[in-house]
């Protein structure tokens, strides 16, 4: 049997490694992982999208986002054709945002929002080694996020905040945790719920997702 190629999008400025944990069978799944490419001066979410489809080398492939990774995927469902678009910890249109996102764009808030700091999450962690709490989770962060590149952060918060989809793709299958702070799910519909799931349930929720995420890619 030719297994199903299922390629990873990982979220806004993380690398693959998020996927660390999750397996899906090897005699029915093909993994493959997506990356972050730094965004041409202006980019557009839909032409940055049509770059990122150039990775993809197999016909009617899965594609999983998580969170703006999914914003990403849906995008480049626009340009090929899929199996299926499985979004995980994100939002199939803006009316979905929550109030602040909505708020942000009102004021333009992306256009000062301090991404600078997130270049220097090693320097951060210098001055946390009284806060365990906070030195494990910026540990985190270097881990995971690796994307600290300035120009891809202010690119990035501006186009998820100013993104357009107005309608959800009923095609789209949508995985929520119900305790995602990011993303909180009162203002979603027509999702799959995680119970205790935060936002980063892709990380700490890989037992639910390997279980099932066979069942939804197989399901109608």
């Amino acid at each position: 049997m030719e297994k199903i190629p299922v390629y990873f999008m990982p979220g806004l400025a993380a690398s693959p490694v998020i996927f660390e944990n999750i397996k899906l069978p090897e005699d029915k799944f093909e993994m493959f992982f997506l990356e972050w490419k730094l965004p041409e001066e202006n980019e557009t979410l839909q032409h940055y999208a049509s770059r990122i489809v150039k990775d993809i080398k197999h016909e009617n492939p899965v594609l999983v986002g998580v969170s703006f990774g999914g914003v990403l995927v849906q995008e480049m469902t626009e340009l090929i054709a899929v199996r299926k678009t499985i979004i995980i910890s994100s939002v199939k249109c803006n009316a979905e945002f929550p109030r602040r996102m909505k708020f942000a764009k009102l004021v333009q808030a992306y256009r000062v929002f301090p991404t600078a700091l997130m270049e220097k999450v090693d320097w951060l962690a210098k001055f946390a080694n009284g806060n365990n709490v906070i030195a494990k989770r910026l540990k985190l962060y270097e881990k995971y996020l690796s994307v600290r590149d300035k120009k891809y952060l202010d690119w990035a918060f501006k186009t998820i905040i100013l993104w357009e989809r107005t309608e959800a793709n009923p095609k789209v299958v949508h995985i929520h945790g119900d305790n995602d702070g990011v993303f909180p799910p009162q203002y979603l519909k027509d999702y799959i719920t995680v119970k205790g799931g935060t936002h980063i349930m892709i990380i700490n929720k890989a037992k639910w997702l390997n279980e099932n995420l066979p069942k939804i890619i197989l399901g109608d």
